[in-house]
């Protein structure tokens, strides 16, 4: 073995050799095939040359490497002829083995087409011979199938006639609640084979089905009542119920428990009952939800109102008029709460009992509201065109809605009163009339004599906006149409109104403009104050409306709509959705901008006041006024009384008549354009003494400024023109002349700010310093 590893090892490091050679022999002629392909393409004497030139060049001294090379060419020519050789008697052997392997594959190729002839000989041989008893047998699995299906059939049959006689043996026992029982599970099996085509056995099971619920609920009915009548059911009155619940007579006990098993007889009925007795549905134009019958129990309970109902409120009685919806209202809210006690007493543990998720009050409230949808959807088209009984219908229904919900828990996801109104032709008439309506109002609050009068004027706390009673009014009325349709069943209805709310506070806006233009020429008036006062307060409230719930769900109602009809840009659309804008968005910029046009009115007025009173102090002599030091006491310029007293009356009389807020806009208004005016038209048109930048300084901070400290802490800040040319013109000689020399030494460089704040110069650009302090007459003899 070691022997054989050596001779293996020794064979190996060969192979290698002889490998390593080949490849130094296979870049050699690579090498030189490349050096002839460059060289008039592949010669053999120009290969040749190329070689040698490459090799030897014009070095003589590398002549003494050719025995060098031709020994090494010669060696690779044996190599190459090996390898030829090589070659040359491996490939065949290689074709010959390949040749073999195709035959052996065809061979077994044309066996398995013989084995694949063979059996399908034999099984088209075997076909034929089942045909005839694949046919045998095909019409034999039809007839048993037809036979089951007869056996099933009879089945039925068999099962729904046991069932039948059951019922009957338990009928003749007084067996009631088995019979019941029974005739659960037949309805049961009723419905499962309304999937059958089998329409006899269909009507078979149906028809007995209904011959056996007849019986069982006309006797369980009878009995019910019977029942009921001892208990003096209906309760009329409000007394009954609470006699009922008080007395307890001897047979009490007996009576409740006839009440609970009756009752729960019954309820197994339901089931059955639902087969035959179709709901009664009002018009698909109401669109009301979708819900169960009311139970029978409850039904059973509810016949004797619904015949009251009947016999007050249709046909020639004299309790019928039309004009008084509130009659029949009121009636069903009064049966309503006089069967609250019992039905939560004694028909809801009943139910709770038997594991029904049924409310007993809230059934009995569905089965009455029937009767006054079947009421309202009957009178409505009657007085459609008139508008003050429409207009009346539609307050009770919200009264009557109001209480329903509130006191009686009645869930808005039933059907009640809100599905008629939203009807087209009803919903449309109501937002006419109570567009007529809310017009006629703004009409007369608007003519009223105390219109532009705050309600509140003597009460400080309460009159904090200053709210003339017509603007006060026209909220009211767009809160109490927001109550009204606050409880629509459809967003779309919800949106309508909200459109109707919009245009009104657009032609209130209107209104309150023409009434405004009136008062133009009196812009501090009273009343152009407290339609200014209105204007604000409309758009504050409908601000503060922009972020209540209510208003934030249509407002994502909206976008739904307004994505479907795409009736906005998407900049739009997304404002909406990332709640930036609101659905009152609209009307409060406009009312901004009439608030803002009107504030600058007054403004404007003032301020040419303040300019016609300040003639004076403008052609005060500023060069020649004595210094400091020569007075006594620093007193005002008698030149700016007029000025300052102008300023103080309507300061005063504004801040009594306009708003808080208002005022404080005013105010600043008014500030920066005195601030304006002062600096350029006082302070830049003259020259100053330091007797005069003195009583400048004097008169701004000790009596201008402190005007407006009433309304902020730090008024100088609202005049920073004015303040800190007063601090330029009042520096001492000695600062003044080195930030002079700082600013003309480095223009616009930041040691120039830094200067500029070093002595409190903070608004004013580096030339408007420049300007101020050349405006100083005192400088030394020897600098300018």
């Amino acid at each position: 073995m070691a022997l054989a590893a050596l001779c293996c090892s020794e064979n190996g490091d060969q192979k290698k050799n002889l490998k390593e050679k080949s490849d130094i022999s296979i870049a050699a002629l690579v090498e030189n095939e490349q050096v002839c392909e460059g060289t008039d393409n592949g010669d053999l004497p120009s290969c040749v040359s190329a070689f040698i030139e490459k090799e030897v060049g014009n070095d003589l001294k590398s002549l003494k490497k050719l025995d060098k090379l031709i020994e090494q060419m010669t060696e690779n020519k044996m190599q190459l002829e090996e390898q030829v050789l090589t070659v040359s008697s491996e490939i065949p052997k290689r074709i010959h083995t390949a040749l073999k392997k195709a035959e052996e594959s065809k061979q077994f190729l044309n066996q398995f087409l013989e084995q694949e002839t063979h059996l399908f000989s034999s099984i088209n041989s075997h076909l034929l011979t089942a045909q005839p008893w694949m046919e045998d047998l095909g019409a034999m699995i039809n007839q048993i199938e037809e036979i089951e299906r007869h056996l099933a059939y009879l089945k039925w049959i068999s099962q729904i006639e046991e069932l039948s006689d059951n019922i009957q043996q338990y009928l003749m026992t007084n067996n009631v609640p088995e019979a019941a029982s029974t005739l659960v599970f037949m309805a049961e099996l009723d419905i499962k084979l309304q999937e059958s085509s089998c329409t006899h056995l269909l009507g078979f099971m149906r028809a007995t089905v209904k011959f056996w619920h007849k019986i069982l609920k006309d006797k369980l009915t009878s009995d019910f009542e019977e029942i009921l009548a001892q208990l003096h059911w209906p309760f009329i009155a409000p007394s009954q119920s609470q006699t009922v619940g008080i007395s307890r007579p001897a047979s009490a006990p007996e009576i409740y428990s006839n009440l609970e098993t009756l009752f729960c007889q019954l309820l197994k009925l339901q089931t059955s009952d639902e087969l035959f007795t179709e709901p009664k549905q009002l018009p698909e134009k109401y669109s009301l939800p979708t819900s169960p019958s009311v139970i029978l129990p409850i039904q059973i309970m509810l016949t004797p109102l619904q015949k009251r109902f009947r016999y007050h409120f249709r046909g020639n009685r004299q309790t019928n008029v039309i004009s008084k919806p509130e009659w029949y209202l009121a009636q069903v809210l009064l049966w309503i709460g006089n069967h609250t006690q019992f039905l939560d007493e004694k028909i809801q543990p009943i139910l709770d009992k038997v594991g029904s998720s049924v409310n007993a009050r809230l059934e009995f409230s569905r089965g009455l509201m029937m009767l006054i949808l079947e009421k309202l959807a009957a009178d409505i088209p009657c007085l459609l065109y008139d508008d003050n009984l429409f207009c009346h219908l539609v307050d009770e229904v919200l009264l009557f809605e109001k209480e329903l919900h509130s006191v009686h828990g009645y869930p808005s996801t039933f059907a009640n009163c809100m599905h008629i109104l939203s009807e087209e032709t009803c919903f449309q008439r109501w937002l006419t009339v109570e567009r007529k309506f809310a017009l006629q109002k703004m009409d007369s609050m608007l003519s009223s004599e105390a219109a532009w009068i705050s309600q509140y004027k003597d009460i400080t706390d309460v009159d904090e906006m200053k709210v003339p009673d017509c603007a006060e009014t026209f909220m009211t009325l767009l809160l109490v149409i927001t109550g009204k349709y606050k409880n629509l069943p459809t967003a779309s209805r919800k949106l309508q109104f909200l459109e109707l709310q919009k245009d009104l506070v657009d032609d209130f806006r209107i209104r309150l403009t023409q009434v405004m233009k009136e008062e133009t020429r009196a812009s501090l008036g009273f009343r152009y104050c407290a339609i200014l006062n209105a204007v604000n307060y409309i758009s504050t409230v409908l601000a503060d409306w922009a972020d209540n719930v209510f208003f934030l769900q249509l407002q994502q109602a909206a976008l739904e709509v307004f994505a479907e009809n795409n009736t906005l840009s998407k900049l739009q659309l997304g404002q909406l959705a990332s709640m930036e804008s609101s659905v009152f968005d609209d009307m409060i910029n406009l009312l901004e901008r009439l608030k803002h046009d009107m504030l600058t009115r007054q403004v404007d007025h003032v301020f040419r006041e303040v300019k016609d009173a300040a003639k004076l102090y403008k052609k005060e002599r500023w060069l020649s006024l004595p210094s400091q030091s020569e007075q006594a006491v620093m007193s005002l310029s008698s030149s700016a009384c007029p000025l300052l007293l102008t300023l103080r009356d309507r300061l005063l009389q504004l801040e009594q008549q306009l708003c808080f807020s208002l005022f404080k806009v005013f105010w600043q208004m008014l500030v920066e354009k005195l601030d304006i005016y002062i600096y350029q038209e006082i302070i830049l048109a003259n020259h100053f003494n330091e007797g005069g930048a003195a009583q400048l300084h004097f008169d701004m901070t000790r009596n201008l400024f402190p005007l407006f400290s009433h309304y902020c802490k730090r008024p100088e800040n609202y005049f920073k023109h004015v303040k800190e040319a007063c601090i330029l013109l009042n520096l001492n000689v000695g600062s003044a002349l080195l930030l002079r020399d700082v600013l003309q030494s480095t223009s616009g460089q930041p040691p120039a700010t830094a200067a500029l704040n070093e002595v409190g110069i903070y608004k004013l650009a580096q030339q408007d310093v420049e300007i101020l302090l050349n405006l100083r007459t005192n400088w030394p003899n020897t600098g300018k």
